[in-house]
């Protein structure tokens, strides 16, 4: 990860915001998969070992095993453009996330590939984070990488939570949903950076070597709940035995095994102990919190507020400390920023005056579809952005925050950090 920056041309450059980045890095430094890795590698096969895996951090899984493993490894890994880094033995291929590409079906193919020929004295490993969903199209017999990309595009816009959502992407799909483990006759281990609330590993990148047991009914619900209009070929799908995924008692995936290497729960407890370290006391408010992220903003202030005014229900100095996955329903076209640039907004609105400051940011260094992991905001921030000719309230109307932080230098960017535990938000109080 790149030395991130903390203040801009019209923002503070405070101990406040470097504090907040510190507890950032440490949040991000414990997902380093090398050591979730270590303690859960699996003891080698009599036959090959072969390597797949897919999402944002699937490249830094691939080159910590390289390093982990005694023996020879071949395979391929996708993750997002610009997260590829240096291997020696496995191919590591770069396709489009949030919406999936043509390098993402080749990808699909060559994974498959990897496994199909496989026997009962091989090996896979399979290295899982988050994002592998977009990452990896593979649409059913009679559909096309286009309808793919409009099923991606409609359900990001669609404010469902990840969970809704991979559940759809799995019944429509021939690699997802632990179809990738029932592809081949060798035994699976599946090390999984987990981006899900809950860390239910069928979750993560909508679980390509992992069953569970929701069912394409549990699809067209979901369909159904968000309003998705799904073209009749999609629906006429979801309603076959066709849509049906492997469930855990189906007997190809016997034997499997799937352990989670890192998580935000992991994280925000590094987070805090660095913190505590900095002579601040820390509250993790929970690594599962779901929803709008504009409502979260909304509550999350409102606690700040009472901290910074009555000093309860947690007294001052303190941090608050979330995780999760926020989601952002569109309300209109041409807007910019991510769900916890979103947070940070919704947040700068409800502490205008007060003294709290705050870092909301993804921690795979991307938020949403810009350059920018999240933003920081303080209580001069809505102030600021007045002062810039722009109206706080309205930016956040249009869903575009990245724009607001921009104009007053508050966008908090990093880089690619090589990790995916999913959202980090800190709320200083002092």
């Amino acid at each position: 990860m790149n030395q991130p920056r903390i203040g801009g041309p019209h923002g503070p450059d405070s101990d406040a915001r470097r504090l907040l980045a510190t507890l950032f890095r440490a949040a991000v430094d414990a997902a380093d998969p090398l050591e979730g890795m270590r303690r859960h590698l699996p003891a080698p096969p009599k036959g090959r070992t072969a390597v797949v895996g897919a999402g944002k951090g699937a490249a830094q899984m691939a080159r910590a095993l390289e390093a982990l493993w005694d023996g020879p490894l071949s395979g391929v890994v996708v993750t997002r453009y610009g997260y590829g880094c240096a291997t020696r033995s496995i191919d590591v291929i770069e396709a489009s996330h949030p919406v999936p590409d043509a390098a993402g079906l080749t990808a699909s193919r060559r994974l498959l590939d990897a496994v199909k020929d496989l026997t009962a004295d091989d090996l896979v490993i399979a290295l899982i984070s988050g994002g592998g969903s977009a990452l990896l199209p593979a649409p059913p017999s009679g559909f096309t990488l286009a309808d793919e990309i409009a099923l991606n595009e409609m359900l990001l816009a669609s404010g469902a939570p990840i969970s809704a959502m991979n559940v759809v992407r799995k019944h429509l799909s021939m690699i997802k949903g632990g179809r990738l483990a029932a592809a081949t006759k060798a035994r699976v281990v599946s090390l999984i950076m987990s981006d899900i609330p809950g860390d239910n590993p069928a979750h993560v990148a909508s679980g390509p070597t992992v069953p569970d047991n929701t069912t394409r009914h549990d699809a067209l619900d979901i369909v159904r709940q968000y309003g998705l209009t799904l073209s009749e070929r999609a629906i006429a799908h979801l309603s076959s035995p066709d849509a049906d995924a492997p469930f855990s008692e189906d007997a190809r995936l016997a034997g499997h095994r799937c352990h989670i290497v890192a998580s935000a729960s992991l994280s925000l407890e590094a987070a805090a102990a660095a913190a505590r370290a900095s002579g601040i006391e820390a509250v993790i408010l929970s690594d599962t919190i779901e929803g709008e992220a504009r409502d979260v903003g909304f509550v999350h202030a409102a606690l700040a507020r009472e901290i910074a005014t009555r000093n309860r229900p947690f007294e001052k100095p303190v941090v608050l400390l979330s995780g999760g996955e926020t989601t952002v329903t569109l309300r209109s076209k041409g807007g910019k920023g991510g769900r916890n640039a979103e947070f940070a907004l919704a947040c700068a609105l409800a502490i205008d005056g007060f003294d709290i400051a705050l870092l909301a940011a993804d921690t795979d260094g991307v938020d949403g579809s810009e350059t920018n992991a999240g933003a920081f905001a303080d209580g001069t921030s809505a102030r600021r952005l007045r002062a810039c000719g722009l109206d706080p309230r309205s930016l956040l109307n249009r869903n575009d925050s990245y724009s607001a932080f921009a104009a007053i230098g508050d966008l908090f960017e990093t880089g690619p950090t090589g990790t995916n535990v999913n959202d980090f938000r800190a709320i200083l109080m002092t």
